[in-house]
């Protein structure tokens, strides 16, 4: 896996030191959680990201590869049928 963009949405909040802990992700706070940006070297770095959010309490919405549609912001709080939606079985 080659370097990647990703947006993560999550529903929940964390503190601003907490917030350290996910390096050079962006942070938009959007009700009722958070939308997270930023580059995923490696899938490793990916599931390590995810058990961030595991251990600080936020429940991950869904996760995607950042393409030409926009940033998360700009479209709808449901995610396209395309996205990796972290309840799916």
């Amino acid at each position: 896996m080659s370097p990647t963009m990703y947006e993560f949405r999550v529903d929940g909040r964390i503190s601003e030191p907490a917030l350290d802990e996910f390096g050079d992700l962006q942070v938009e706070e959007v009700p009722p959680g958070l939308i997270l940006r930023g580059e995923v070297i490696d899938e490793s770095h990916l599931h390590a990201i995810m058990v961030l959010f595991r251990t600080h309490g936020l429940r991950l919405q869904w996760a995607e590869p950042v393409d030409d549609r926009g940033s998360a912001a700009e479209r709808p709080a449901t995610p396209p049928p395309s996205a990796r939606r972290a309840t799916d079985g």
